[in-house]
């Protein structure tokens, strides 16, 4: 599962996963903070906060080079550039630093801290572990822009692939195709398959016409299974797979080219 929907959103998992454990953090720090008799809720923000920060500047700094001809994609977010390392690294440093010069809230701080981030990572365990036995390529038969059809190990030829979910309708999709298309033209060893989903062939070339793409690797999924048999109902959506058909990860959102950067490295060991 990548996504999970509430109501008309979807989120990814991973900040669900996210805002949940600081969810259980905020009640554990008021339950524990009402018996000492001192309010930590907005020390735990604090603490929040900077670990989301520390984590993009940790992303920031090892794909500078991807953010050098535009520098506002540093503060833009909606990529999912997050170092995870330095996120916790920040966290755990701003709250020693609290519970340094805080004596009063040291328990409860500590308690709750602690609460948070055992529900993040045993979640995260639990998830990884139920997801990494029905991680292959799904035998699903898509079809190419003249009607053949095709299936997903067939493309991939034995090479690493990325597999993009888009639509024409999407803007997130939109923006991406471009950084998609050069990382194509510049990864030969990499397989890049777009899998449009829900709409027809006409809509399908129409669209790269309008745009000036010129992809390889263009499928249909008129039906829209595949979004649903990989556990995700957002667009855009790419999937990683490594040469042995096993998926070695997925971003749920718009790509970068720090960000896709960040997700071809996990080819690195083929």
């Amino acid at each position: 599962m990548l996504s999970v929907n509430l109501g008309p959103l979807s989120l990814p998992l991973a900040q669900l996963l996210l805002i949940s454990a600081f969810v259980i953090a905020l009640i554990v720090g008021a339950i524990t903070g009402r018996k000492e008799g001192v309010p930590i809720a907005g020390t735990l923000s604090d603490i929040f906060l900077a670990s989301m920060v520390a984590a993009r500047i940790g992303f920031v700094v090892q794909y500078f080079e991807h953010y050098q001809e535009n520098l506002w994609g540093i503060i833009d977010i909606r990529d999912g550039g997050f170092h995870v390392i330095a996120g916790l690294l920040g966290a755990l440093a701003l709250t020693a630093w609290k519970l340094w010069r805080h004596p009063k809230i040291r328990r409860p701080l500590a308690i709750a801290v602690t609460s948070g981030l055992l529900t993040w990572g045993s979640i995260s365990l639990l998830t990884g572990l139920m997801e990494s036995s029905s991680r292959g390529i799904p035998e699903a038969t898509l079809t190419l822009l003249d009607g053949t059809p095709v299936a997903l190990t067939e493309v991939a030829e034995n090479k690493p692939m990325v597999v993009n979910l888009w639509a024409s309708w999407c803007p997130p999709c939109i923006r991406e195709m471009p950084v998609l298309e050069k990382a194509q033209q510049d990864n030969p060893g990499v397989t890049f398959v777009f899998v449009n989903q829900g709409e027809q062939p006409e809509t399908i070339t129409q669209f790269m016409g309008k745009h000036k793409l010129s992809l390889q690797n263009v499928l249909t999924d008129t039906s829209a299974n595949l979004g649903r048999t990989t556990g995700s109902q957002a667009l855009p959506t790419t999937l990683f797979y490594d040469a042995n058909g096993q998926q070695v990860n997925a971003h749920l959102g718009e790509l970068s080219q720090a960000s896709l950067a960040h997700n071809l490295r996990s080819f690195d060991t083929d």
